[in-house]
């Protein structure tokens, strides 16, 4: 990074070895991150980082390079990663200490690995799972509704604070009926349960996983199989819930027994219920939100965490969607008609 040489010279802050190489990143990615985010200029040599530019911006910069140093001498094992995710969220929250969300909001259980919130919003999440019983995550897909979902519940289980997990999803017909899909009920069903059982591997060892599966600690299963039931000292988890009925939602939330949460996610964006149902995860956030030991965490396509491309689109669904609900305000005809099929003279695709 070249520096004018009469440019006094700003603060100066150590790191260790391993801290040293997070904050430079691969090819100095992490340092000329640093930079952009503070407005600043950095110089860096010998484990040590030198910030250089207006009084204001530079102090802030130090204060969050002092943090990361604090951090890695306390025993956090800082990553490039880590460093490119901090420099996220002072852009997004600035005065969230980088110690309450590294250390706060870590994710601890027998997993092979540790799971950090990635976003402001994502923190936000696991602070709410932590201080109330219900807790509904709706948003787009990507935003690690139900990642962290399951995280927490891992972390809840080895801590001892429930005997169980329980996951579900609705099993809702999209294009193939179950009566149709080959093998017995637990095979026809089994499609639908991926995704949960994706996340449960991918954080916990699969021998671990499976065990569990099999002693019955985690239940994985169709949200239909929890009719009748009261599920006491459990963590249950309910994803897709877009896709529910409110007499199916209404169902689940009255399954919540003594010592029990439960997380509800979901995207109101992708309701795949047949036309003039109403969607369960709509109609509880009108009629429970306010309600004492619930809570509502929105997330969207600021928060997504895959690929970047993700976020990119979700945003053109976005623009699209604005743009025809606008359209059909202003009594366009055509733009209710784009959503149906091709237009005259085109081919359909």
């Amino acid at each position: 990074m070249s520096t004018e040489r009469s440019e006094p010279e700003g603060p100066r802050i150590a790191f260790s070895r391993e801290a040293f190489e997070a904050v430079l990143g691969e090819l100095d990615a992490n340092l000329r991150l640093i930079e952009k985010t503070f407005g600043v200029r950095l110089t860096a040599r010998n484990g040590e980082v030198v910030v250089r530019g207006e009084p204001a911006p530079a102090d802030a910069c130090a204060r969050f390079l002092d943090e990361i140093s604090d951090l890695s001498r306390g025993g956090f094992r800082i990553g490039s990663r880590d460093v490119a995710l901090a420099c996220r969220l002072v852009r997004e929250a600035p005065g969230v200490p980088l110690r309450q969300h590294f250390l706060r909001g870590r994710l601890r259980g027998p997993g092979r690995r540790q799971v950090l919130p990635r976003t402001a919003r994502q923190r936000e999440y696991i602070e709410a799972i932590r201080s109330h019983h219900v807790v509904f995550a709706i948003g787009p897909a990507g935003t690690g509704k139900t990642y962290l979902a399951v995280a927490m519940a891992i972390e809840a289980l080895s801590r001892q604070e429930v005997r169980r997990i329980v996951l579900c999803r609705p099993a809702v017909e999209a294009g193939e009926r179950l009566g149709f899909l080959p093998g017995d009920l637990v095979q026809k069903v089994d499609p639908y349960l991926r995704p949960l059982y994706d996340a449960l591997f991918d954080i916990w060892e699969g021998d671990r996983a499976r065990r569990m599966i099999e002693q019955g600690t985690v239940e994985v299963a169709p949200l239909a199989f929890m009719r009748g039931r009261t599920l006491n000292h459990s963590f249950i988890i309910l994803d897709e819930a877009q896709n529910t009925t409110p007499e199916q939602m209404k169902m689940f939330l009255t399954r919540i027994g003594e010592g029990s949460r439960a997380i509800v996610t979901g995207d109101i964006t992708q309701v795949d219920l047949p036309p003039g149902r109403v969607s369960g995860l709509i109609h509880a956030r009108e009629v429970v939100a306010g309600t004492e030991g619930i809570a509502f965490i929105e997330f969207d396509r600021r928060d997504v965490v895959r690929h970047e491309l993700v976020q990119r689109i979700v945003q053109a669904y976005e623009s699209h969607e604005r743009a025809r609900r606008e359209g059909e305000a202003n009594g366009l005809p055509g733009a209710a008609a784009r959503e149906d099929g091709p237009g005259p003279g085109e081919d359909a695709p």
